[in-house]
C-alpha cells in the first residue's frame, strides 16, 4: 500500500517540477499540479486504504475496554465475598 502511495508521490512531484521549470510553467501551476494530481488523491486513497486497520484498532481497543471491565467487576465480587 505504501509503495504505490510513494510512487504516485514521487510522480506527481516530478511533474510538479517539470511545470515549475517549464518556461511556460509557474509556480503556482506546480503548486496546483502536485495538490491536485498528487496530495488531494493520495491522501482520499491512503484514508480508505487505512480504514481496515483503524477498524482492527477500534476493535481491539473495545475488547480490550471489556476485559479491564471483566476483571474490575471480578475483583469487587472478590472483595465482597471475602468479607
Amino acid at each position: 500500500m505504501y509503495l504505490v502511495l510513494i510512487a504516485w508521490m514521487y510522480v506527481a512531484l516530478m511533474m510538479a517540477v517539470a511545470e515549475a521549470t517549464s518556461p511556460i510553467g509557474t509556480v503556482l501551476g506546480a503548486i496546483v499540479t502536485f495538490l491536485l494530481y498528487g496530495a488531494l488523491p493520495m491522501g482520499v486513497v491512503g484514508y480508505i486504504m487505512g480504514s481496515p486497520a483503524r477498524k482492527r484498532a477500534l476493535k481491539a481497543k473495545e475488547m480490550a475496554g471489556r476485559e479491564m471491565h471483566a476483571q474490575r467487576n471480578a475483583q469487587a465480587s472478590d472483595k465482597e465475598n471475602s468479607k
